[in-house]
């Protein structure tokens, strides 16, 4: 199985993000986040994390890159727990059944993104919340060269 993981080129990200994810953590979109949130208050670094921010495990940081690694059944379990409670405690989700039901969602999505991508593929993502109020994503792939 495949996951995002967080890859810094250099430390722009601290400059950026209020939290900075840490390099080489594992890595979701991280868009439950943001569900509910208006244009009018996507100022700043929280825009910025909105903008172009995936989001750490377990540091609950903001990374602007992330890579294509792979990642074992029993790791990626824990890693769901590990984001639900990241959930809870530094976003306020309700409780910790609902976060598990987010984080497994967010987990699998990002198995998805990576699933028949490369080892060392490298994501950007960019947001944007459309006409309707509804957070839109789209995913771009930066194909490490080879050799």
């Amino acid at each position: 199985m495949k996951l995002l993981r967080v890859i810094r080129f250099d430390r722009s990200d601290d400059h950026v993000f209020d939290v900075t994810a840490i390099g080489d953590e594992w890595a979701v979109s991280g868009a439950v986040v943001f569900r509910g949130l208006e244009r009018a208050h996507l100022t700043g670094k929280l825009r910025q994390a909105f903008a172009n921010g995936f989001l750490g495990i377990p540091s609950m940081g903001r990374a602007t890159f992330c890579t294509v690694a792979e990642i074992d059944e029993h790791a990626r379990d824990g890693l769901v727990m590990v984001l639900a409670r990241g959930f809870v405690e530094a976003f306020g989700a309700p409780s910790l059944d609902e976060a598990l039901a987010a984080a497994g969602e967010e987990i699998d999505f990002a198995a998805g993104l990576c699933a028949g991508v490369p080892i060392n593929t490298v994501f950007t993502v960019r947001r944007v919340i459309d006409e309707a109020g509804d957070v839109r994503e789209e995913f771009r792939q930066i194909t490490a060269p080879s050799g």
